[in-house]
C-alpha cells in the first residue's frame, strides 16, 4: 500500500462543494472544503487522478514544509533548513508562486525573493558557488507555491504545472470566453448529468457545449493535457500514470443532443474548431442564430445554461432589451425547462421578469456574478405547487426563517428585568418551560396570587387606581411617608367628569376613605354656561367683540406711555 498525504485542491470561490463531491468520488479521504479550496488526503494515485478526472480543480498541490515565520529572515532560515535535494537537482528549473495573507509579510513578490534565496544557497552551500537550480517562470521542473497566512508558512509542491482549467483542446477563442473550469462547475451545480438535452442560445466559443458533452460521456477533462508538472518530480511514476491515463472504461453513451447558437458567425465558427479538437462533434449540433430566432425549443424538457453579456468586458447595443428578450424566450418558448444564467449583480437582471428559485453568488473572474435557476412551468405558481413543484429558494428561506426564531438566542437581561418587575409570569423563559415541560404534565401556567383587597381595575395593576396613582405610592413608601395627603374637597366637587356621562372625577375613581357629597346647584350665575340670556341678567347688555391689538400697536402704546 502507497503511502498516504495531504493535499489541497484550489478551485474558484462558490465551486468548493462541487469538487469535494468530485474528490470523494475519486476515492479521497478526510475531504474538508475551505474557502477557495478543499483539503483531502491520498495516495501518488490519487494525485494522478485528481489531476486527470477533476472538472472543477484549477491545480493540486502537495504541501511539503509547514513552520512559523514572524519576519522574512526567519522565512529564509527555516526554509533553507528542508532538504531541497529531495525534490530536485542542481540541473533541474523551478518556479515560485506566492499567497500571502499577512500583516507582516505585504509584499508576495519579496517574499518569492527570500524563498528563491534559501533555495539557490542550499544548494551552494553544499555543490559550490556556481552549482545551483535554475530559475524559470515557465514550465518549470517544479513549480513551489508559497502560502503565507499570518504567521503560518505552508511551502508546497505545484503538481499541476499550468491551471488545470487550461484542458488543451482550444485551438481559438471569442473575446473574454468563460473559464472551463467556471463552467463545468456551472452545469454541475445544475446537477445535470447527461440525462436531458442542454441548450446554450449565445454559446460564443463553445465552453459550455463541449464540458457538457464531456460530463455527458464521463470523459476525463486532463486527457488533453500534454503535461503535468508532477511527471518531472523524481518519484514519478510512469506505468502508473499510464494506466490512468488510457483508462476508458467509465467512459458512457449520451442518449440525447447538445445544442448550440450564437448570432456571430465567427463565433459559431471558433466553437466548432473547438469541438472538433475535443472530439465530441457527434453529440452536439451547432448553427448561426440569434436568441430571438428562437420559435421553439428543440425538445420538450431540458437543461438550458447560457452566459449572456454584462455590459462590461462584452456588451450589447441595448442590454436591457437583451435581458427583456431572454425573459420572453424562457417563458414563451422554453416552457418545461430549467434554465441557468449566470450574470453580473447589475440592473439589467431584473429586466428577465422572472422570480428565480436559486441564486448562488459566484466569482467570474474579478466580476461578482450571481448563477440563477428559473423553472419555466405552465400555468400559475398554486398550480405548479399542487403538482407538487416548488422554487427552492423560497422554500429554503422560509425553512431558515423558522429555524432562525426558534433557535434566536434570548435577551436573558430582558427577561430577569421583566420577571423582577412583573413576576415570573412575564419570562419568556418561564412561559417556555411551562410550554414544553408542564403542558405535557396537565399542569396550568403559573399565576400570581390575586390580593384580597383588589376591587377591579385592569389586568396589568389590579388594585383598581390606575399606574401613575400606583406609581406615586412607592415614591411616599421610600420617602416613609405612607399617609396619603389629604384631598381636597374643591376638586372633588368642581372636577368635571368625563363628557357625555354625568359622572364626576370622584365617581370614576372612588376613595377608600371619603366619598364626596353629590354636586349642588350653584347660584352664581357666572357658573352657568356663558350665554346672551346670562350676560343681559348681569350687566343689562349683549356680548361685545373687541379688535386683538397687534404687537406692532402694542409696542407703539408703550412707546408712547
Amino acid at each position: 500500500m502507497r503511502e498516504q498525504f495531504e493535499m489541497v485542491a484550489k478551485t474558484f470561490q462558490g465551486l468548493e462543494d462541487v469538487l469535494a463531491e468530485e474528490l470523494r468520488g475519486l476515492g479521497a479521504e478526510n475531504v474538508e472544503p475551505g474557502r477557495r479550496m478543499v483539503s483531502f488526503r491520498g495516495d501518488l494515485e490519487m494525485l494522478y487522478k485528481a489531476n486527470l478526472c477533476c472538472r472543477t480543480a484549477l491545480r493540486i498541490l502537495k504541501p511539503i514544509y509547514k513552520f512559523t515565520a514572524r519576519n522574512t529572515d526567519e522565512l529564509y532560515e527555516h526554509t533553507k533548513e528542508f532538504d531541497w535535494g529531495s525534490l530536485m537537482s542542481v540541473g533541474s528549473t523551478f518556479s515560485i508562486d506566492t499567497v500571502a495573507y499577512s500583516d507582516e509579510f505585504t509584499h508576495s513578490r519579496f517574499v518569492t525573493y527570500r524563498v528563491k534565496d534559501a533555495i539557490v544557497d542550499w544548494f551552494k552551500d553544499r555543490y559550490g558557488e556556481d552549482k545551483r537550480p535554475g530559475v524559470r517562470l515557465l514550465d518549470a521542473d517544479v513549480m513551489i507555491n508559497v502560502h503565507i497566512s499570518g504567521e503560518n508558512v505552508t511551502l508546497s509542491l505545484d503538481s499541476s504545472g499550468e491551471s488545470l482549467h487550461k484542458r488543451g483542446y482550444r485551438v481559438a477563442q471569442t473575446e473574454a470566453p468563460i473559464n472551463e473550469v467556471l463552467a463545468a462547475g456551472i452545469i454541475l451545480k445544475s446537477g445535470w448529468r447527461g440525462d436531458s438535452p442542454l441548450v446554450d442560445p449565445m454559446c460564443g466559443s463553445g465552453t459550455f457545449l463541449i464540458e457538457a458533452a464531456l460530463i455527458a460521456a464521463n470523459i476525463n477533462p486532463g486527457v488533453y493535457r500534454r503535461h503535468f508538472s508532477f511527471e518531472s518530480w523524481k518519484d514519478y511514476d510512469h506505468e502508473l500514470f499510464d494506466r490512468l491515463y488510457n483508462d476508458d472504461s467509465q467512459e458512457r453513451e449520451f442518449e440525447y443532443k447538445i445544442y448550440g447558437s450564437d448570432l456571430s458567425p465567427q463565433a459559431v465558427e471558433i466553437a466548432a474548431r473547438n469541438i472538433k479538437s475535443a472530439g465530441v462533434g457527434r453529440m452536439i449540433e451547432l448553427e448561426t442564430k440569434p436568441l430571438s430566432a428562437w420559435r421553439e425549443a428543440p425538445e420538450p424538457a431540458g437543461v438550458m445554461v447560457t452566459n449572456p453579456p454584462y455590459g462590461e468586458r462584452i456588451s450589447s447595443d441595448d442590454m436591457e432589451g437583451l435581458y427583456e428578450l431572454i425573459g420572453n424566450k424562457l417563458k414563451n418558448v422554453f416552457k418545461g425547462w430549467h434554465a441557468w444564467i449566470i450574470a453580473a449583480k447589475n440592473e439589467f437582471v431584473s429586466k428577465i421578469g422572472l422570480a428565480p428559485s436559486v441564486k448562488i453568488p459566484i466569482l467570474n473572474g474579478s466580476i461578482e456574478c450571481e448563477l440563477r435557476e428559473y423553472i419555466i412551468f405552465e400555468g400559475d405558481y398554486k398550480s405548479f405547487r399542487r403538482e407538487g413543484g416548488r422554487l427552492r429558494e423560497l422554500e429554503e428561506k422560509k425553512t431558515e426563517k423558522r429555524e432562525e426564531r426558534r433557535n434566536r438566542p434570548r435577551n436573558e437581561g430582558y427577561e430577569r428585568r421583566q420577571r423582577e418587575k412583573f413576576g415570573r409570569r412575564r419570562g419568556r423563559e418561564e412561559e417556555g418551560n411551562y410550554s414544553r415541560e408542564r403542558r405535557d404534565r396537565g399542569e396550568r401556567p403559573y399565576r400570581k396570587e390575586r390580593p384580597e383587597n383588589v376591587r377591579g381595575g385592569g389586568s396589568r395593576f389590579r388594585d383598581g387606581r390606575g399606574e401613575e396613582r400606583r406609581f406615586a405610592d412607592k415614591r411616599r413608601e421610600r420617602r416613609g411617608d405612607n399617609a396619603r395627603p389629604p384631598r381636597n374637597p374643591l376638586e372633588e366637587r368642581y372636577r368635571p367628569g368625563r363628557p357625555g356621562t354625568g359622572k364626576s372625577f370622584s365617581s370614576r375613581f372612588p376613595h377608600n376613605d371619603t366619598t364626596p357629597a353629590p354636586h349642588a346647584p350653584s347660584e352664581n350665575p357666572l357658573a352657568a354656561r356663558r350665554s346672551e340670556d346670562a350676560l343681559k341678567l348681569i350687566t343689562g347688555k349683549g356680548p361685545s367683540l373687541l379688535p386683538m391689538r397687534t404687537r406692532k400697536r402694542r409696542k407703539d402704546e408703550e412707546g408712547e406711555a
